[in-house]
């Protein structure tokens, strides 16, 4: 009787283990391209639903027409500013994969996305949101969001530029989007705290009076939290497809 106990647990263990990898054989691969903006900078872009994202935060340091978007790292004239600009990512780890971005860069009419590419509406965001399992009512809502929406967009724990130095436990990036906890600038100029490795900000393209909504992502959290914010704050932004 204990031997057959033994070999009917191995044959259920069996089981499981080609029901799991049958279930990450069926799961679709992702569709993926590039895209190069006007600074010469090659995106990696994925396809989410019926929409083009890039996969990666914008570096460009220009508008689509090749004027220099202003560097600003003085906290004290980022506080001040009223016209598009930029600043680098100050941790040097990160330095290569973003930059923050005042709302009055994304909303430039010379256009701060790739041609052919803009920044997405606060609508756009919640097309992914419910792409990726966030019912309407939620997704229409402020605040946090959703469940696991926001785990799918995370890039997994252990990843180089990741959320793992805070022990972020849910990230899968099941959807590609690969978002990376670069953290923000206050509206003040000073940085967001505690910041990189473990939270992560996005501008919309869509206006509130004088703030502007965005998306936030936390290493405690496995959903999506929006709100609208001054707008010179500096977060990062992702571009859509148009």
């Amino acid at each position: 009787m204990k031997k057959f106990k033994t070999i009917l647990l191995f044959v259920l263990v069996v089981m499981l283990i080609n029901a799991c990898k049958k279930k990450e054989e069926e799961k679709p691969a992702l569709e993926t391209g590039t895209v190069t903006d006007v600074s010469g900078i090659t995106y990696s872009t994925v396809k989410i639903g019926n929409q083009w994202w890039m996969a990666e935060d914008l570096r460009t340091t220009k508008y689509r027409d090749s004027s220099f978007i202003p560097l600003v790292t003085l906290d004290t004239s980022w506080n001040h500013l009223t016209a598009g600009a930029y600043s680098n990512i100050v941790n040097s780890q990160n330095a290569d994969i973003g930059n923050y971005y005042n709302w009055y860069a994304v909303n430039d009419a010379r256009g701060i996305a790739p041609l052919g590419w803009h920044v997405p509406t606060d609508s756009e965001w919640k097309t992914l949101e419910q792409y990726l399992g966030m019912n309407l009512g939620d997704a229409n809502g402020t605040g946090w969001r959703g469940t696991h929406e926001g785990e799918k967009m995370k890039v997994e724990r252990g990843a180089t530029y990741g959320w793992g130095d805070y022990g972020n436990v849910w990230a899968t990036n099941e959807s590609g989007f690969s978002a990376v906890a670069n953290g923000c600038r206050m509206f003040d100029g000073t940085l967001g705290n505690p910041g990189q490795s473990a939270t992560g900000f996005w501008w919309t393209a869509t206006s509130q009076g004088n703030e502007a909504w965005y998306r936030y992502l936390d290493y405690k959290n496995a959903n999506v939290f929006r709100y609208y914010g001054l707008k010179n704050y500096g977060f990062s932004v992702r571009c859509i497809k148009d």
